[in-house]
């Protein structure tokens, strides 16, 4: 149990959102519950949540130790009160997610809950298969990331031996990841290999697209075919050979079809005929490829996974079966 002392600054206030303020680690609906349950209480009683505060009335806390931690990404999972997850796959070593268009991955630089790691670790805290009072060092890991207005499949670790061989994997580029793109225009030819270099700069968080090797320009490989087209635009998909940043983006807008709703690389005058603001692309389908040893994931090995749903490819093209 810990007491506050109501002091001159926060009187009036109503009992849930100073405590809310108080304690911001604290779900919305625990501390609704609590409240209910008497284990906040004012002056000794129990009180409703919108009782007024006033100086120098004491609040009793009859809630666990972390909660009244300081927020930061690694214990921003306590926040959660009910994950919200779409999963495409479980087992009891990995979760595959659908991540949605305008979720991030992790927080960017600012405390954040509403990120996809918060919620999986306190879908797997709660769910009792990860307990971080008795874990030394792991915690429940996204294996790859995929940038903020983009969606698709993420891989997360519920353990430390899965982690250690899905990264492992990635590196070795036997985990296959493909991707629909809606994009300006037709590609020509229908499918072929886009292989040119790729340059970054960091303080602008632009890529170029370079035909020659340049100084700190990285190779980028990547296979496309035309599924269809539906006026002005096609929908295609991308298999990546290379994982560079904005790869896709790049060397569609660099092959004459820039992607749909790209800010970045985009047609500026298209983007605003659809009143599309966010790149129409989507980590659709993944497919585990070893050609070296799986350990406790070999079960994985040849299996493929795919999300339920695309949006853009339904909303421009018609497209509800993803079986391409």
């Amino acid at each position: 149990m810990k007491e506050i002392i109501i002091k001159t600054n926060d009187a009036g206030q109503r009992l849930d959102r100073f405590v809310s303020k108080a304690l911001p680690l604290l779900p919305e609906s625990l501390l609704q519950k609590y409240i209910r349950l008497k284990r906040i209480k004012v002056n000794g009683k129990g009180a409703k949540r919108d009782t007024r505060l006033n100086k120098g009335d004491v609040l009793q806390l009859y809630i666990n130790d972390e909660f009244f931690d300081k927020p930061k990404e690694e214990n921003s999972y306590l926040k959660v009160g009910t994950p919200k997850l779409n999963i495409v796959y479980e087992d009891d070593n990995i979760l595959l997610l659908d991540k949605k268009p305008g979720i991030l991955c992790h927080s960017s630089g600012v405390w954040d809950y509403n990120t996809l790691i918060a919620n999986v670790q306190a879908y797997l805290a709660q769910k009792k298969e990860w307990r971080p009072k008795e874990e030394n060092s792991f915690a429940p890991a996204l294996c790859n990331r995929i940038d903020r207005n983009t969606g698709g499949i993420v891989i997360a670790a519920k353990n430390a031996q899965a982690l250690r061989i899905i990264n492992e994997k990635i590196q070795l580029r036997e985990i296959d990841k493909y991707y629909l793109c809606a994009v300006s225009g037709k590609p020509y030819p229908a499918e072929g290999k886009l292989s040119n270099y790729l340059l970054k700069d960091d303080d602008k968080n632009l890529v170029s697209v370079k035909n020659k090797p340049v100084e700190g320009a990285k190779l980028a490989e990547t296979e496309y075919r035309l599924l269809c087209s539906k006026g002005r635009l096609s929908l295609c998909e991308c298999h990546l050979l290379t994982g560079r940043t904005h790869q896709i983006r790049v060397q569609m807008a660099k092959a004459g079809c820039p992607l749909l709703g790209d800010t970045k690389y985009g047609n500026p005058s298209v983007n605003r005929r659809f009143e599309e603001k966010g790149q129409a692309l989507y980590s659709y389908k993944l497919r585990f490829d070893f050609k070296t040893d799986g350990g406790i994931l070999d079960y994985l090995n040849g299996k493929e996974f795919k999300v339920q749903k695309v949006d853009f490819a339904e909303k421009y093209f018609g497209v509800e079966n993803l079986d391409f």
